[in-house]
């Protein structure tokens, strides 16, 4: 699975994009827009996918803590992400 965030970090309600590419779980390419790319873990929850993402620094050098991520798909086809605790 391939996962795209638009920006340098994840965020509530913010979109996703999400590539589909029929390899099982839990290995995955996490994206942002700053060019940082990490590998992350997945599962799916019925029709939503939980998305766990690592520690990492945006391209500017902010710590960005590691943090669960719910994906629901809205009725549009959108992916969007909510912070899990």
């Amino acid at each position: 699975m391939r996962f795209t965030f638009p920006h340098s970090h994840a965020f509530p309600r913010g979109q996703v994009g999400v590539e589909e590419d029929g390899a099982a779980p839990p290995g995955a390419l996490v994206e942002f827009g700053d060019g940082i790319t990490l590998i992350g873990d997945w599962r799916t929850e019925g029709d939503d996918i939980v998305l766990s993402v690592p520690r990492y620094q945006t391209a500017k050098g902010t710590t960005v803590e590691a943090r669960r991520w719910r994906l629901t798909r809205n009725a549009q086809g959108v992916w969007r992400c909510t912070r899990l605790r």
